[in-house]
């Protein structure tokens, strides 16, 4: 059965969700990664109200569309980043953000992501996407030195932290799955490993495996796939370009804003960037992963009313499936 296409609605949380999920069906989307921003999805309702969950589902049915994966990548920024500052007011309701007392902040963050395990649960989804945040990221650029016991006390407080939240998600039965990304605790191959291990591998935490936040980091993202394949519980597609050929772009973008031109890297549509795309999906394919391929639009030089199903037709011409004797004989190599 092929991999179902969905379309991850953060993007687009300034629209109704009605509307979101109308766009969506007559483009041909499969489903919805459903964001919990916006009005698109309120998961302390959802985890309490079956009249809400019925209607969120009557408004995907109707449309054509299902719901394997709820996304809350903005609650989930504050559970351990530090500091909490004007950035998060930018992102957070007034519940979560409470008089803006960065501890309180982090604990209602926290609170958020177990109701977000149930309100998936409710709605039938297996998998929660989303960030961590982080204590450490501050100290991404090691000047002035930065002691190992400092790296290692935020690894602890992720622990710490995610723990909690985890035994919720697998009390009902959800797996999270962490976008590997800068900002957060993990966002490259290293710090994933260490992720991992902070948090015993359970079996509950794993992947959404996003190349574009890769390929800028002169990272492999299909590597990335067979090291980590089997906490690959997720997949973005979304691309990116690199233009560091005059001397001046630099990797770190120079804290300009999308689409200038003089930053390093852009994030650019499906399939014109630099993702090595059939390589990454001979590799989904080695590793027997069978759940979404999800549209994350995310191009400031293209309309999304006109990449958006430009992408969903370049994933479902690309996304080919494995044969049964092709796929027998990967596995016989692992």
């Amino acid at each position: 059965m092929a991999r179902p296409i969905t379309l991850f609605t953060g993007q687009w949380a300034d629209l109704p969700f009605e509307e979101v999920a109308r766009l969506a069906g007559e483009w041909g989307f499969d489903g919805l990664e459903l964001a919990a921003w916006g009005d698109h999805l309120d998961v302390w309702r959802a985890a309490e109200d079956d009249d809400y969950v019925a209607d969120r589902l009557a408004i995907l049915e109707r449309n054509g569309l299902k719901v394997w994966t709820v996304a809350n990548h903005l609650k989930g920024q504050a559970v351990c980043d530090d500091p909490i500052d004007a950035r998060h007011r930018d992102i957070l309701p007034d519940r979560i953000w409470g008089d803006g007392e960065p501890e309180g902040v982090r604990q209602r963050a926290a609170e958020e992501l177990k109701m977000t395990a149930r309100a998936a649960a409710r709605l039938g989804a297996t998998t929660v996407t989303g960030f961590t945040g982080s204590a450490i990221w501050k100290y991404v650029a090691m000047f002035p030195p930065v002691r190992e016991e400092l790296v290692e006390a935020g690894y602890q407080d992720f622990a710490d932290r995610w723990n909690p939240i985890m035994d919720v998600f697998e009390e009902v039965g959800v797996r999270f799955a962490l976008e590997v990304h800068p900002s957060e605790i993990a966002y490259d191959y290293w710090t994933t490993k260490r992720t991992l291990e902070a948090i015993g591998h359970r079996e509950s935490f794993g992947l959404n495996w996003d190349p574009s936040h890769m390929v800028w980091q002169d990272l492999d993202p299909v590597s990335f796939l067979w090291d980590f394949a089997d906490r690959i519980y997720h997949v973005h597609c979304k691309d990116t370009k690199k233009r560091m050929t005059n001397g001046r772009n630099g990797r770190l973008s120079s804290h300009l804003a999308w689409a200038d031109p003089r930053r390093g890297w852009d994030f650019i549509s499906t399939g014109r960037g630099d993702v090595p795309w059939e390589d990454a999906f001979r590799m989904l394919n080695t590793i027997g992963y069978t759940g979404p391929l999800s549209v994350e639009w995310e191009d400031a030089g293209m309309d999304r009313l006109v990449g958006a199903p430009q992408a969903l037709e370049f994933v479902r011409r690309s996304a080919f499936e494995p044969s049964d004797a092709a796929f027998d004989a990967a596995f016989s190599t692992r």
